[in-house]
């Protein structure tokens, strides 16, 4: 499945399996706020999720991204005029200087640059505005709905705005990019003599913690986003408007490790049932995952798993075949499905009949 696509369907199951917390489990002093599980979209924690709100600097999560997708991370950038004089947190460019992409990103992602945001824009969307209809562009197909860009850096603009849903969907989507992940893990890099520290303090305070991005206006107060691992698990926070970010983050990967482990449903090359043969020398093959699938499973919950084969099973059969898939539900939505593979050669019965009677030489 491509990349793009299954960004989709995770924003899909973000805005499906919305759900508020447990009474008294867990609260934040952010007006809007979200806790996800990164992998299969299942949303943990809400409050105010789809309030439209000013998000600041975790704006450029969505420039790093369509940066990466679309530029080329060795490309010279010319640092202009107006790249350099721009307003706010910076990476102290100077006019004329010429940098890679990649340093900028990590400007970007690390300094909170505002100037690299401009610099990264007019080199790859030809202008800010330009770059502003690819963040949209990019906004829209990952299903982030309630999101308008106006800029690359996250200044304070009357259509420039998201939700704490839409904003989860994002940092999931950037999660799932390797290079954007590496770089948003990064406490301190030096490149070309500029020595870049990471303003995500929770990847220094904080066990688990893998990214991602601060914000600050006085419009829109405090913004953070974050990603978090654990035993393998990812789950993204976000929180809007909340003057006790670190802490409210900290608590809401308590309570989601704690509350919801994640539950494997699916091992890739784990054989998850026994289907009926038609017409072969043995009655049964094994059916296989192809892949691996996984869910946050609070205690109590259960997952029910369904059997769908493309059609009859009719020897012969070549084991590694697709011949259907599980499907995963939970409370009568589906949350998940996997490729079965056929577990084995399965030869008619009649050719295998003949040769058992065949005489030797």
């Amino acid at each position: 499945m491509g990349k793009r696509i299954a960004g989709i369907l995770l924003a899909v199951l973000i805005l499906v399996f919305a759900m508020p917390a447990r009474v008294g489990a867990v609260s934040t002093s952010a007006t809007a706020a979200i806790l996800v599980d990164a992998d299969s979209g299942r949303v943990l924690y809400e409050q105010n999720a789809d309030a439209r709100m000013l998000i600041a600097s975790t704006t450029k999560i969505m420039t790093a991204l369509v940066a990466i997708r679309e530029g080329n991370l060795s490309d010279t950038v010319k640092v202009s005029k107006k790249a350099a004089y721009t307003e706010g947190s910076s990476m102290y460019l100077k006019v004329g200087e010429e940098l890679t992409l990649e340093t900028l990103l990590y400007g970007l992602m690390l300094c909170s640059g505002n100037d690299a945001a401009v610099a990264i824009a007019e080199h790859v969307g030809g202008s800010e505005a330009g770059f502003a209809k690819l963040m949209n562009e990019t906004a829209a197909e990952l299903g982030m709905e309630h999101t308008s860009f106006a800029n690359p850096n996250g200044l304070d603009h009357e259509d420039h705005y998201s939700t704490a849903r839409d904003m989860a969907v994002l940092a999931c989507a950037a999660m799932n990019n390797e290079i954007l992940a590496r770089i948003v893990s990064t406490r301190t890099v030096t490149i070309g003599g500029r020595t870049m520290t990471n303003h995500n303090k929770l990847l220094s305070y904080m066990d688990g913690c893998i990214g991602l991005k601060t914000g600050y206006t006085q419009a829109a107060g405090r913004t953070l986003v974050s990603c978090a691992e654990q035993e393998g698990q990812r789950l993204v926070a976000v929180t809007l408007q909340d003057g006790n970010d670190w802490a409210d983050h900290q608590a809401l990967y308590e309570y989601g490790f704690s509350t919801y482990p994640s539950q494997r449903l699916a091992t890739l090359g784990q054989q998850l049932q026994e289907a009926a043969v038609q017409g072969g020398a043995v009655s049964t093959v094994p059916l296989i995952a192809a892949d691996t699938v996984s869910w946050p499973t609070a205690k109590g919950e259960r997952v029910e798993t369904r059997i769908e084969l493309e059609q009859p099973l009719t020897a012969p059969l070549t084991a590694g075949n697709r011949v259907g898939q599980a499907v995963f539900t939970w409370k009568g939505q589906e949350i998940g499905r996997v490729d079965l593979l056929c577990g084995g050669n399965v030869a008619p019965a009649v050719e295998s009949a003949w040769n058992t009677l065949k005489l030797p030489g």
